[in-house]
């Protein structure tokens, strides 16, 4: 991988987009290793929570890369977005809990990125704005739907049509994000959310993460019954049962296997 760097770690995948020199801006070849990336890490069993973040203290991805962008034809700025989509996606579906550890700027494509994640954790110098409307054009990387769903129809709006920039603490504020800590303790902060989330049953989290995320865009009926299917799959498995009993006879659960 040309841009990206990978340490796999006790069940936690760190993966950091590497593009310094132009503040870890997604390119295409950048989108497709990610991708790529994302499609190994989800059928690896050993790894449970992935972290994205961005290389250095100034920024997490400061956007799609312009250069690339500038002289795009319509088709082309079309492949490109879906590239994104198909990237950006799997850390919203992999089974495995992805958390977003924005380290700077996280402008344009680099917000869309960290809103496709399932938790967004933020250094105090974070920024984020959505600035795609000042260059002519709109968010393509999913900003317009995820920002919307996360922060609320109104909100979004603002951010995307005035292009303003925000604080870490005003996007705590709105729940773009969920927590904002100092930057040195950032990573050692998602690494040990992760800790807490790796001890519970991984096949629950991943039926739970199923729920909400296919559940959230339907009506509460249809949302309520997929609940109830998901929910009763998850008593077919070895996980809850050694759940269960290691509760009933008050001792702690041993290691759970996912399946």
């Amino acid at each position: 991988m040309n841009n990206l760097l990978l340490e796999v770690e006790n069940g936690v995948a760190l993966l950091t987009i590497n593009r310094p020199k132009s503040l870890n801006a997604l390119n295409s070849e950048t989108l497709a290793e990610i991708n790529s990336c994302l499609m190994d890490l989800e059928k690896n069993e050993d790894v449970k929570v992935v972290i994205l973040t961005g290389s250095g203290e100034k920024s997490f991805v400061a956007g799609a890369d312009i250069s690339e962008m500038v002289n795009a034809t319509a088709a082309e700025g079309r492949v490109m977005g879906l590239l994104a989509r198909e990237a950006f996606s799997r850390f919203e579906n992999m089974p495995q809990v992805t958390i977003a550890a924005v380290n700077g700027f996280a402008l344009g494509g680099g917000c869309e990125i960290a809103m496709s994640c399932d938790i967004r954790v933020a250094s105090e110098n974070a920024k984020f704005a959505q600035p795609e409307c000042g260059l002519g054009i709109l968010p393509g990387f999913g900003g317009t739907q995820r920002l919307a769903r996360l922060v609320n129809k109104g909100r979004a709006k603002e951010m995307i049509f005035t292009c303003d920039m925000i604080s870490a603490d005003e996007a705590c504020r709105i729940g773009l994000v969920n927590h904002v800590v100092p930057q040195a303790e950032l990573i050692d902060y998602c690494k040990a959310m992760a800790g807490r989330i790796m001890k519970n049953a991984p096949l629950g989290i991943a039926l739970a993460k199923q729920a909400i995320n296919t559940g959230y865009d339907a009506d509460l009926d249809t949302g309520l019954k997929l609940e109830a299917n998901l929910f009763g799959l998850s008593f077919a498995t070895a996980d809850k049962k050694e759940g269960m009993t290691a509760f009933l006879e008050k001792r702690k659960e041993k290691n759970f296997i996912g399946k």
